[in-house]
């Protein structure tokens, strides 16, 4: 197997049925079984005033990240708020919804359904509508799953790379969610995770991934699948710095990739 790199735009937009709770403006799979992977990867826009419906996962945690916009979150009976740079783990079994409660701004959304070929076999199931009620509840924290900021977590060099773990190990998660930067000209190099698929998505910046077949470029909004075992390298070809966020289904850290 090789390297698959995917741009969202050049993936159709998914038809989702309102009544099961998909009330998402743009929902996109780059990532599937399909694609060799054992995670499947969405990305999605909320328009403002729309909502994902309470729902839950039977199967499969579901890893969040918030690029954009901002709204509140549920997770069984507790509310909390979010804004672009919160992580968030939903655990399976466990109901959550969000909704983006801003007038002017999409809500972006990307995520992952661990060990899920595919949105069915997450054992997703609608769970009733976000009302006006469930909304203006106090947002005091959530009780169950992780919420973290990414700037309120401590950074730590890789190779030539700033890392970040926001959710992984050391909170309880069996997977593990990194955001890596990378400096204009620099690279993480000979990179192999002998018990883990790797997915990267590029949130900023331009660079180049390989591996032994050949050089592909990942540009902004754009996904690369590793899979497990398969050495790459990652370069900085840009002027800008090289912002991702990876998502391993395996490991819990770097540390437990070899």
């Amino acid at each position: 197997m090789t390297i698959t790199v995917v741009h969202t735009q050049d993936v159709s937009p998914e038809r989702m049925e309102e009544r099961d709770g998909w009330a998402i403006s743009e929902f996109r799979l780059p990532i599937t079984g399909e694609t060799g992977s054992a995670t499947t990867v969405f990305h999605s826009i909320f328009r403002p005033g729309s909502t994902h419906a309470k729902h839950l996962h039977e199967v499969s945690d579901e890893i969040a990240v918030y690029l954009s916009g901002k709204g509140v979150v549920g997770q069984g009976d507790s509310r909390a708020e979010v804004s672009a740079g919160h992580c968030r783990l939903m655990p399976k079994g466990s109901e959550h919804f969000f909704y983006n409660e801003t007038e002017d701004e999409d809500a972006r959304v990307i995520g992952f359904y661990m060990n899920a070929p595919s949105v069915a076999g997450t054992g997703y199931k609608f769970c009733g509508t976000a009302t006006p009620e469930d909304i203006a509840q106090p947002r005091d924290g959530l009780n169950d799953g992780i919420l973290v900021r990414l700037e309120d977590v401590d950074n730590f060099s890789w190779k030539e790379a700033e890392v970040r773990t926001p959710i992984g190990t050391h909170n309880g998660s069996s997977n593990a969610l990194l955001h890596i930067t990378l400096q204009p000209g620099r690279s993480v190099k000979a990179v192999k995770f002998t018990n883990a698929e790797a997915i990267y998505y590029v949130e900023a910046g331009e660079g180049k991934i390989s591996d032994s077949t050949e050089d592909q470029n990942i540009t902004a909004d754009s996904f690369a699948f590793v899979p497990t075992g398969i050495a790459h390298d990652i370069w900085n070809t840009g002027r800008e710095h090289l912002e991702m966020f990876m998502v391993l289904t395996g490991a819990g850290s770097l540390e437990t990739t070899a």
